[in-house]
């Protein structure tokens, strides 16, 4: 690992030569009553530099040489304007801000407006959402909120605040799609830092590559990706939010950056702190009082072992807009949480009282971001961490709990324990998961001429795996087992634009490493002697796709992608987790799919005030080894035994249909809908073809926004929103032969839950705040076997924001 670090610092460092500062230009625009004018165009004349604006009609122009520049502000439906700046060597960061009157031209033809950072990823030819954060910073919106309101995405939810989380892109789930915070696996930087552990306002937006992964991740994945963009500006700014609501639901955060304009020197930080009861109320077959002779009676209980809180912060010191680098950082993350465990992977109808888990992370982190490195076109970006993770399990409560909170009993109706002496079958555990990580992504590009350029990327994952149980013997813990596992993945990519821009053209290749390497101390037959049972293995594969889309018409696109994927197995499908009863299985293979993509995109237009989008996506997936829970998974939870991660030996095939539609009216008024249908399906022990169990196969989304302008005060803006969730009913048990009598009793039925949200922002655009109810019809909602999700809620978010000073 040093090694690696080495490298990295050689190549920093090499480039530098001096610090002399680059120049921007930055501002916003509004119209005549000071409405923010999103995707309004900012052009320089004479450079091919500019931008659009966004949300907020913020603006951000960087590399600008010195000089007298004219800066040119247009949008559909008002007048341009523009003013004249000058950049100096006294003088190199400029604020400009212009205010647009509506134009009296006739505007009933159709126009286009310059391309948005979103609509570029969108039409680069994979099938990929790019979803902007601006919206659900003011408001109670937790990332993954975010993300299920997107097409082909489905949240995945154990519960509350702090329960596992998955990820189900096309009815792929689980560990089949990676997540990543700036192209570094999220797993690296432990539970704490899960997405709803970033606030909003830190993110730049979030990339949804469904399928089909670009080569610059260069990352293992099955189903798909979530790459979340941080923030990179170098505006001096802070952010800080306070919520509290439903289930003594308490989070708070605060980031900010500030720049020391003479040198370039740029410090930033951020904390964050969530803190939940998740004592919310749950009903189903499992929910049961065991009274004498014991009989069971169904009822409604609140959850009384699932509290979570967690608590973290990232500082970083380094320089950026210097010559010699655009963004260089250096930092520390750390993190810590604790969660109480209610009951397993599955709701069984003795629940757990006294288990929890505690874990914490320490890392540091490195990043290097440098355009035009050692000549025009060619560009670099380092970023890296390594660290240590622990992770206790405590379980030594033997004392047996019924769904009522109260001790149970049993049929004489005496309390009892259970005679393992813990709540889950094994005995008592104190286990000490220690893990050591480093993860390191470099990428070089070179910009050939404008039609031509090509990618290549390496990213390198290690993690050193210890466990010690203090409830065992020393000598136990004297040969305890160590587990190993190391990835490195290199890709290739070549990118073309031809035909005046119409025709983009991604090509990459990518081969994978994996090195597992597992000792376990055992005794000989006699007792006489400490054996080490090695197992190891290092193994390569080599996947490759494509990417192209094609501009039909003026802004109609043509997109098609495909790759054989390739997705190894993490550490808990090799190494287990005592945490959710999850027993190692060493010899688990990769997972391969072929995945095609076929879509089209239609739009933005704007005519007059009115701007619209649509867009649609087919979808097929051809799985081999599919890793996940074999059949009779749930029974053996329920009876308090282990489980096993194996590979499905028969393909699982998923083909699917996804649209979307997204309306707004004077930046206003919004409004999208969404749905995808899909089928999953693999052939069971029968050979039948059946659906794969525990997988919503349609769902749709919908949501509305309307402002109010100068609301109560001048130039205030009051904000309503509305979101609708549909899930169809799913079965979360696997069809064992034609006969399907009795299946209906695991369907988890039809879902549709609704939330809806209000944020004032007051005139200085420095303080807004929100209220914002979930679940407002008190819907029963499932996303897991069963697991019930929170009803009701009601939440409070207070938010102030600073720029530029």
């Amino acid at each position: 690992m040093k090694n690696h670090f080495t490298v990295i610092f050689i190549l920093l460092f090499a480039s530098v030569h001096s610090q002399e500062l680059l120049s921007s230009i930055s501002g916003t625009v509004k119209d005549d009553y000071n409405n923010p004018l999103a995707f309004a165009t900012v052009m320089i004349e004479g450079l091919k530099l500019g931008v659009l604006t966004d949300d907020n009609g913020s603006f951000l122009i960087e590399n600008v040489p010195q000089g007298k520049h004219n800066v040119v502000v247009s949008f559909i439906g008002y007048r341009t304007l523009f003013k004249t700046v000058e950049i100096t060597s006294s003088k190199k960061k400029i604020i400009v801000n212009y205010k647009l009157s509506e134009s009296v031209e006739n505007l009933d033809e159709v126009n286009v407006n310059g391309k948005s950072k979103e609509t570029e990823i969108e039409t680069k030819g994979f099938a990929v959402n790019a979803i902007k954060t601006e919206e659900a910073s003011i408001r109670n919106i937790q990332t993954n909120e975010l993300l299920n309101t997107t097409v082909g995405v489905k949240i995945r939810q154990n519960g509350g605040l702090g329960s596992n989380v998955e990820y189900s892109l096309n009815g792929l789930s689980g560990n089949s799609v990676s997540i990543f915070i700036d192209g570094i696996p999220i797993s690296m930087y432990g539970s704490s830092f899960s997405l709803n552990s970033i606030p909003p306002s830190m993110i730049e937006n979030i990339e949804v590559y469904k399928g089909v992964i670009p080569g610059h991740l260069a990352d293992d994945a099955l189903g798909g990706a979530i790459n979340i963009v941080m923030k990179k500006g170098a505006r001096n700014n802070l952010n800080a939010s306070v919520s509290y609501g439903s289930f003594n639901t308490l989070q708070a955060s605060i980031n900010g950056l500030y720049r020391f304009d003479k040198s370039g020197l740029t410090v930033k930080a951020s904390g964050f702190h969530n803190y939940s009861d998740n004592d919310y109320e749950i009903s189903g077959r499992n929910i049961v009082d065991k009274g004498l002779g014991g009989v069971e009676t169904l009822i409604t209980a609140k959850r009384f072992n699932d509290a979570y809180r967690s608590t973290g912060g990232t500082i970083q010191a380094g320089y950026t807009d210097v010559n010699w680098a655009d963004q260089f950082f250096i930092g520390v993350t750390g993190s810590d949480d604790y969660k109480e465990v209610q009951h397993g992977a599955f709701v069984t109808k003795i629940p757990y009282k006294g288990r929890f888990l505690e874990s914490d992370a320490l890392l540091a982190n490195l990043t290097y971001l440098k355009k035009d490195i050692f000549f025009k076109g060619l560009d670099v970006n380092v970023t890296g961490l390594f660290g240590e993770r622990n992770r206790i399990l405590n379980d030594t409560t033997a004392e047996a709990y019924s769904w009522t909170g109260n001790r149970a009993i049993d049929y004489k109706g005496d309390e009892f324990e259970y005679s393992w002496g813990s709540q889950q079958e094994g005995g008592p555990t104190l286990l000490n998961i220690n893990r050591k990580v480093a993860s390191i992504r470099t990428g070089i590009s070179y910009e050939i001429n404008k039609n031509h350029k090509v990618f290549l990327n390496h990213v390198y994952s290690g993690l050193d795996r210890e466990d010690s149980d203090e409830m065992i013997s020393l000598l136990e813990n004297t040969f305890q087992q160590t587990s190993d596992i190391y990835k490195n993945i290199y890709s290739l990519s070549y990118e073309l634009n031809a035909i005046d821009d119409k025709l983009k053209v991604n090509l990459f290749g990518k081969h994978y490493r994996q090195k597992v390497l597992n000792t376990f101390p055992r005794f000989n037959s006699n007792a006489t002697e400490v054996i080490d049972e090695v197992y190891q293995s290092n193994k390569d594969y080599n996947g490759y796709g494509y990417a192209i889309s094609y501009l039909l018409i003026k802004n109609l696109n043509i997109l098609t992608s495909a790759e054989k994927a390739i997705r190894l197995p993490n550490e808990n499908e090799v190494f287990g987790d005592a945490g959710e009863n999850i027993e190692p299985n060493l010899t688990i293979e990769p997972e391969t799919s072929n995945n095609y993509n076929l879509g089209f995109r239609f739009g933005r237009f704007n005519i007059k005030n009115h701007a619209l989008t649509v867009s649609t996506n087919l979808f097929s997936r051809k799985i081999q080894n599919l890793i996940g829970f074999p059949g009779d998974a749930q029974d053996n939870q329920e009876l308090g035994e282990t489980i096993q991660y194996g590979n499905f030996d028969r393909e699982t095939t998923s083909k699917g249909v996804e649209a979307e539609i997204s309306y707004n009216f004077k930046n206003n008024f919004g409004f999208d809908f969404n749905l995808s249908k899909l089928t999953l399906q693999r052939k069971n022990l029968q050979d039948n073809i059946v659906n794969s169990p525990n997988v919503p196969l349609f769902t749709m989304n919908t949501s509305l926004r309307y402002s109010f302008n100068n609301f109560i005060q001048n130039t205030a803006r009051f904000n309503l929103f509305y979101n609708a969730y549909f899930t169809d009913e799913f079965s979360y048990k696997e069809e064992q032969g034609t006969n399907v009598a009795g299946l209906e009793e695991f369907l988890i039925p039809t879902q549709f839950i609704q939330d809806f949200g209000c944020s004032y922002v007051f005139p200085n655009k420095r303080v807004s705040i929100s209220l914002d109810v979930k679940n407002v019809f008190d819907e029963v909602a499932y996303d897991n076997l069963r697991v019930q999700k929170p009803g009701r809620a009601f939440y409070l978010k207070l938010n102030y924001i600073i720029n530029n000073f």
